[in-house]
């Protein structure tokens, strides 16, 4: 960020008051104000009270602060009046709105990481994003990558740092704060891009925030966009990964979304039509009335590719007691899962109801 662009508002400012203005960095360095005597004074003192106190007004040797936090939501600068009455706290607040448009529409034009943020949350129009890629010379074709990035039970503010760490090549890979607990890692890759490269380094992303900050993730993978144009779609893929995930695939950690397979279709279906289906399969009795124990022997003849041998050794069973309560949910639901097709018609149902009940709890 170029202190020009601030200097250019503060001065801007000496008309509205005889307060002297200005804006200090991380540091404390004063790297702009109305008062040319005070540049490049260090009120290192000032900066750690901004910085534990980042959203709120602050008062400090009579003088009045309101940081100006960057994309990580860390304190980057702060803009400050001379006084600590309630007239420096507005004319503080003033400054503030001031010199954050500024600093906002200097990054937006400026800014790479701005720009890519822009293209995913959509906040960008297609036939600009030529436009200010050629102005940040920015390669527009080459495949890129995106990882969504959530934290679960709580987020960590130190997680971008890491992160930006991992992938230090500002000029390709992009660390973006989205919200609290969601990060997006938007890395331009080379090679095939095959989802066995792409997982394992969603693992190593999972593994290093666990052994240094001990959080917990989930990560969401995007298929690989060929296009700049093609981050938003890759960015709403992982997001849809990792809430497809949550329903079919709580075990996982790492969700690829070009592996979701049929657990994809079922979540963009409306329940009504997902209620119509259960009702249709389930003529007899609803599925609701199979008991756990059932439940539990379905899954395993299913995770066993309906082996009636295999799965009644996993279940420690005999051989007749399974097909006995093969032959019971046959009773009860009129579908043989010895049969391939009922057996897909039966593993449908149980995915459209765990659907279902995913919804049911929001």
């Amino acid at each position: 960020m170029s202190n020009s662009v601030f200097q250019s508002v503060i001065v801007q400012l000496k008309e509205i008051s005889d307060r002297s203005f200005g804006v200090i960095d991380v540091e404390g360095t004063v790297v702009s104000s109305t008062d040319v005597s005070l540049l490049g004074e260090r009120w290192a003192d000032a900066a750690l009270k901004v910085g534990n106190a980042s959203d709120s007004i602050v008062t400090f040797a009579q003088k009045t602060f309101k940081a100006i936090v960057g994309n990580s939501n860390f304190f980057e600068y702060a803009v400050f009046c001379t006084g600590d009455d309630e007239a420096a706290r507005g004319f503080c607040q003033l400054a503030y709105i001031a010199l954050n448009d500024a600093k906002t529409f200097y990054e937006e034009k400026h800014d790479r990481g701005t720009f890519v943020k822009n293209i995913i949350m959509d906040n960008i129009l297609p036939g600009d994003i030529y436009i200010r890629a050629k102005e940040l010379h920015f390669a527009t074709d080459a495949p890129r990558a995106v990882f969504l990035i959530r934290q679960v039970g709580h987020g960590d503010v130190a997680t971008v740092d890491v992160l930006s760490g991992m992938f230090p090549d500002k000029l390709q890979d992009f660390v973006l704060s989205i919200n609290e607990t969601d990060i997006a890692v938007v890395k331009q890759i080379s090679g095939s891009g095959s989802a066995e490269e792409l997982e394992k380094l969603a693992s190593g992303i999972e593994e290093t925030l666990k052994n240094e900050l001990r959080i917990r993730t989930v990560i969401g993978i995007g298929t690989v966009a060929e296009h700049l144009r093609e981050l938003a779609d890759s960015y709403k893929e992982a997001q849809t990964a990792i809430d497809v995930g949550k329903v079919f695939d709580t075990e996982k950690s790492i969700i690829n979304y070009e592996n979701l397979g049929i657990g994809r279709l079922i979540y963009q279906l409306p329940t009504t039509l997902c209620e119509i289906y259960l009702g249709e399969v389930f003529k007899k009795n609803s599925i609701d009335s199979l008991d756990q124990e059932t439940l539990f022997t379905i899954n395993k003849f299913f995770e066993n590719n309906l082996n009636v041998s295999e799965t009644s050794r996993k279940l420690f069973v005999h051989r007749n007691t399974l097909v006995y309560r093969l032959e019971k949910i046959k009773k009860l639901t009129g579908l043989d899962l010895r049969q391939f097709d009922h057996a897909i018609v039966f593993k449908v149902a149980l995915m459209v109801r765990k659907y279902l009940s995913s919804r049911e709890t929001r």
